[in-house]
């Protein structure tokens, strides 16, 4: 469930609000998709173009660009574990 939290948390704030209402559930806190957005936004928009529903891609894509993501965004990862 973390795992989704934290893909969702960029996923969301990437796909734009029809996604972000569809996913709800699994979304990350208002403040962890902020933290995470941009960096998303940034360095996931080819795992975004090839499959925007892939959560774990997202969360991927962060982890993989680990050392240039935000330090907000670098702690949402930490304090999900990952």
């Amino acid at each position: 469930m973390l795992r989704i939290t934290i893909l969702t948390v960029g996923l969301s704030l990437a796909i734009g609000t029809a996604a972000h209402a569809q996913i709800s559930s699994m979304q990350g806190t208002k403040s962890e998709r902020t933290a995470c957005h941009s960096d998303v936004v940034k360095f996931c928009q080819t795992q975004l173009q090839v499959n925007p529903n892939d959560s774990g891609g997202i969360l991927n894509c962060l982890q993989t660009n680990r050392a240039k993501i935000s330090k907000a965004c670098q702690n949402v990862l930490t304090s999900h574990g990952k």
